[in-house]
């Protein structure tokens, strides 16, 4: 119901004048005393650089100093502040960076840039009284500011570098033609350090109207509507409540069309705890104030099931009438003959292992507002997919794709979550039906308890091998807890069966996941689409096997590691590329270190022992059998800039740097001669969603095409070869061939309406062919591989481990920027440690940053990274993808660590003190 009352009154709350000091200038804001500070700083005085991720003191997004101590700005309340002198993020720059910004920006310890504030103002006090302070020390002084992207080996490395530098940013570019292989600054790194990067709730327009989101408390209840108009006039400043009844399009979305089920608002019933019911729109104030315990809702419980087992018994209650035994959908691999393989083996090992619900736990909670533009509905948010996101939106609001815009801002951390539409249809429908602007931020327990979870699984699985070794087969089964909707369950179903072999030659070769509907949080895509959990399985076995043979860990999985012209489990002939094997020879070295240092650890400690365990990967990159493509559009401006129209979105991995360095080098022309146009589906072609790792694979190739065409076109227009090198020289092209020199005044060229005088717009498509009945086939145009070593420390009396140290080598074909390559392997590292010994999302208890734990600073051991690069010819000059790989091996490398250590392996993941002390006890008990 459209209940729009934008004349209403707002209510009237009592206001303090407060007067203080913000980065050296007097201010003074009339605002309720107990408004948290973080608050005032944002949305009074528009310093946007303070940023909110939790209102709880848990993540330290919003740190500031105040007097020179770093506080959490969302624990202050403003009345506290009064006479203080308080320094934010953009104080800390005077004209030219600060030594600690640019030591940032210069090791890569800012990716998505969310958490870069907070680390700055902490890191800032710490050296103003320790210019050189020890790793411990900084880890200390850190040690309140979450970070999930980075992995915090560079954060600690810039801050203990910052006192050896000076002032100032050395921003040297790369020479022309090698910019690919260098390593400059991120191009969009300097907002990320000074403040001025603009995130989801960074720019709410000053006359948006705020919106809540009535949400269920129930995994599965039927609900009825009071009189919804009765309570709004009740509550001044509110300007309307909308419900599934005021939804004009389809309400139903979901990432994969022919799967698509989730409804925008629910309507009558509600699968999950935390599904939206209707939306409250008013002015900011009456907003802030609002409390909702009397929203007139009516709640029947229903019968609810958790696990995928309660889902599959006979006579539960199905979430979706048409997926019987609430079955969302299975993928299958089948090679050779399995079962005889297993039973002619000389040596056989099978297990089960369980994994939980992941948060991903991006520090910034979804945010964006929405507005009309003419008849068109713009929407400005933190995503990792605009295009998906305009296409949804759309359908759900009843528009066409060309009246639904979307604008990304810079994204706080994903890795995977951010694909699915959120709050988009939303504050969209508010817009539409007020007129008004309408901004949403998602509070950290919203943001938990709505959005989607890496898969919990459940899987079994026996592999066999012959006397000598080798594998001769292998069964695996999963069920993968999907939740109450879709989201990315297909992908994860259809992924895992192929990758559950890991990257050895498996003869004959069975594989099933399913994907099993609960009344749990969805579960959607993060960072693997299953393949960790299905890593954890194969890996875990193998040690076990290597074990049975009586082999080495590292030498066994080389025996049965594949090689150019092995064939995958799909029946693919890998004939180039292959580079597991040369991960780990390059991890030789150190293995044998390791063992021979636990060996000596373990003589003489009895409290504690320590292991040692490795285990590899392989990730297909992009869509699994699916047309994957991305669209690339170059050119060079009147002006004489290079303008790169690049739609992948960053979201920290570096997509704006790395494309563009592909794009320099097969254009021909200087990094610092380009342009970046982000992300906008009004203005950017569609570079496809940023997910599967594939962004620089995928459009790194389009990226590469398109510079080679613009290039092409340019020395076309000159009449010369394709020999001959270009230069731009202010508003003119000089073009160079042997002796012989034209030169091309841009000024006299035709413009096109993007101003531009040459321009170029190329696709890459990577060629895959379907999977057929049993899952033969080319699923993957380019795999990346890696392998890595854990060494680590068991307390035998409490359970507790310490890592000591990973060592990571990864086959990325051609590093294309190794600072952040190293990023990417150290942040994935980081991810893998939280799902191997402490992130477990439970429903209803694990709801915040304080009760759901995610790696400290603290928590992350030296981490070493061995660059192999075995080049693809598919890939933009032999790049592959790395985003995903990078944590799958760390999980069960630590498993297989523990067990090294303590002779047990922990079957349910996380591994934590408790699980890991109930193996030894077991082990201990039995006779």
């Amino acid at each position: 119901m459209n209940m729009a009352q934008p004349g209403m009154a707002k209510p009237t709350m009592q206001r303090t004048d407060i007067a203080f000091e913000v980065n050296g200038a007097a201010v003074s804001v009339s605002v309720p005393p107990v408004r948290r500070l973080s608050q005032v700083l944002r949305d009074e005085l528009r310093l946007t650089g303070t940023k909110v991720g939790c209102d709880a003191g848990d993540c330290g997004a919003c740190t500031v100093l105040v007097d020179g101590n770093p506080v959490c700005a969302c624990l202050m309340p403003a009345a506290s502040a009064s006479g203080a002198s308080i320094t934010t993020v953009e104080g800390l720059a005077n004209g030219r960076l600060s030594a600690l910004q640019a030591s940032f920006l210069e090791h890569g310890a800012a990716q998505c840039g969310i958490c870069t504030p907070g680390l700055l103002v902490a890191a800032t006090a710490l050296l103003e009284r320790n210019p050189q302070p020890s790793e411990a020390e900084t880890q200390d002084a850190l040690g309140g500011v979450l970070c999930r992207c980075t992995g915090y080996r560079k954060i600690i490395a810039a801050v203990m570098d910052a006192s050896r530098r000076g002032d100032g940013l050395d921003h040297r570019m790369p020479e022309v033609g090698h910019a690919v292989g260098a390593s400059p600054i991120r191009l969009d790194g300097l907002p990320k350090v000074t403040g001025d990067e603009k995130f989801g709730g960074d720019s709410f327009p000053a006359d948006a109207l705020a919106v809540l989101v009535v949400r269920s408390p129930h995994y599965h209840a039927r609900f009825s509507f009071g009189d919804l108009q009765a309570w709004a006039d009740a509550h001044p400043g509110i300007a309307g409540v909308f419900t599934a009844a005021d939804i004009p399009g389809k309400n139903c979305f979901g990432v994969i069309g022919p799967f698509a089920d989730q409804p925008a608002l629910a309507e009558g019933f509600v699968r999950f705890r935390g599904e939206a019911v209707a939306l409250v729109a008013g002015e900011r104030e009456a907003i802030l104030e609002l409390d909702l315990t009397d929203f007139p809702i009516t709640w029947t419980e229903l019968p609810h099931v958790l696990q995928p087992a309660e889902a599959k018994a006979d006579g539960a209650t199905l979430l979706h009438q048409h997926r019987p035994a609430n079955l969302l959908t299975s993928g299958f691999v089948e090679r050779g003959d399995p079962d005889a393989a297993l039973v002619g083996a000389a040596v056989t090992v099978s297990g089960a292992i369980d994994t939980s619900f992941v948060e991903h736990a991006y520090i910034e909670p979804e945010a964006g507002f929405a507005y009309m533009d003419g008849d068109t509905l713009v929407v400005v948010a933190c995503t990792q997919a605009p295009y998906m996101d305009r296409d949804d939106t759309a359908k759900v609001l009843g528009l066409s794709v060309d009246k639904v815009r979307i604008v990304p801002t810079a994204t706080g951390g994903g890795f995977g979550s951010k694909l699915d539409v959120s709050l988009q249809p939303l504050i969209g429908l508010v817009a539409m039906k007020t007129g008004r602007p309408a901004a949403l931020a998602y509070t950290r327990h919203e943001s938990m308890i709505s959005t989607t979870k890496r898969h919990p699984a459940e899987m079994q699985a026996t592999i066999g091998a012959d006397a000598e070794g080798r594998i001769t087969g292998m069964v695996f089964s999963g069920d993968f807890n999907t939740g109450a909707y879709a989201s990315w369950g297909p992908t994860v179903a259809n992924r895992v069966p192929v990758h559950a072999s890991g990257p050895y030659v498996t003869p004959n070769y069975r594989a099933t996941g399913y994907a099993i509907h609960t009344n749990g949080p969805i579960a959607g895509a993060f960072r693997g689409f299953g393949v960790p959990q299905a890593t954890i399985m194969q890996e875990t076995l193998y040690d076990e096997l290597a074990s049975k043979l009586g082999m080495d860990s590292l030498d066994f999985r080389l025996k049965n590691c594949l090689r150019n012209g092995s064939e995958t489990v799909t029946g693919q002939r890998l004939e180039t590329g292959v580079g597991i094997g040369d991960c780990l020879e390059a991890l030789r070295q150190h293995w044998s270190r390791a063992l021979a240092e636990a060996e000596a650890f373990n003589a003489t400690h009895t409290a504690s022992k320590r292991g040692v365990g490795v285990a590899s990967c392989w990730y297909g990159c992009g869509n699994t059998s699916l047309p994957n493509p991305s669209t690339i559009k170059v050119g060079i401006s009147a002006s004489g800039d290079v303008v790169l129209h690049q739609g992948a979105v960053d979201i920290g991995q570096g997509s704006n740097t790395v494309i563009t360095q592909i794009c320099a080098d097969a254009l021909g022309l200087p990094l610092d001669k380009f342009r970046l146009r982000s992300a906008d589906t009004a203005i950017t072609p569609d570079a496809g969603k940023t997910s599967a790792s594939r962004q620089t694979f995928v459009t790194g190739k389009a990226a590469e095409k398109a510079g080679r065409a613009l290039r092409d076109k340019i020395l076309r227009f000159a009449n010369v070869s394709g020999h001959a090198t270009i230069a731009l020289d202010g508003a003119s092209i000089s073009i160079q061939e042997g002796d012989a020199a034209r030169r091309v005044d841009l000024a006299t060229l035709k413009v096109d309406a993007d101003g531009l005088v040459f321009v170029a717009e190329e696709t890459y498509d990577p060629p895959t062919l379907p999977l057929d009945a049993k899952g033969q086939g080319k699923p993957y145009a380019v795999y990346g591989y890696g392998a890595q070593i854990a060494e680590l420390e068991v307390d035998l009396t409490l359970g507790t481990v310490k890592l000591v140290k990973i060592t990571a080598a990864h086959d990325v074909g051609k590093a294309i920027n190794p600072v952040l390559v190293e990023g990417q392997i150290e942040g994935g590292i980081a991810q893998g440690i939280g799902m191997a010994l402490m992130e477990e999302y439970i429903p209803g208890r694990t709801e915040n940053l304080h009760d759901y734990l995610i790696p400290t600073i603290g928590d992350v051991p030296p981490i070493e990274h061995i660059l192999v690069e075995v080049p693809d010819p598919e890939g933009p000059f032999g790049a592959k993808g790395l985003g995903e790989h990078v944590l799958i091996p760390t999980a069960p490398a630590i498993l297989n660590a523990i067990r090294h250590a303590t002779g047990v392996l922990v079957t349910k993941v996380p591994a934590t003190p408790s699980r890991i002390l109930a193996a030894i006890r077991e082990k201990e008990a039995r006779p």
